[in-house]
């Protein structure tokens, strides 16, 4: 592992240590999970529209998507 200096405030520092003491880990475990599932999200937020698509496609099995939102519609303008 690579070793990396961080410069922290003080309240956050002593946070830091007293959930890495609640959870029974050190302070340097604490930090690379909370990187990690920090990078786990990113990842998540990235997925490229299309790809999306491609994996939602065909999802709405209720019937006909356009059917059911022309009735929506209609309910909106009365």
């Amino acid at each position: 592992m690579i070793r990396t200096v961080i410069s922290l405030d003080e309240e956050s520092k002593e946070w830091l240590d007293q959930q890495a003491r609640e959870e029974n880990i050190s302070a340097a475990e604490l930090i690379r999970t909370a990187v990690r599932k920090y990078r786990e999200e990113k990842k998540r937020e990235a997925i490229p529209l299309n790809d999306l698509l491609k994996q939602t496609t065909g999802m709405w099995k209720a019937g006909d998507g356009l059917t059911y939102q022309r009735r929506l519609r209609k309910e909106w303008q009365k």
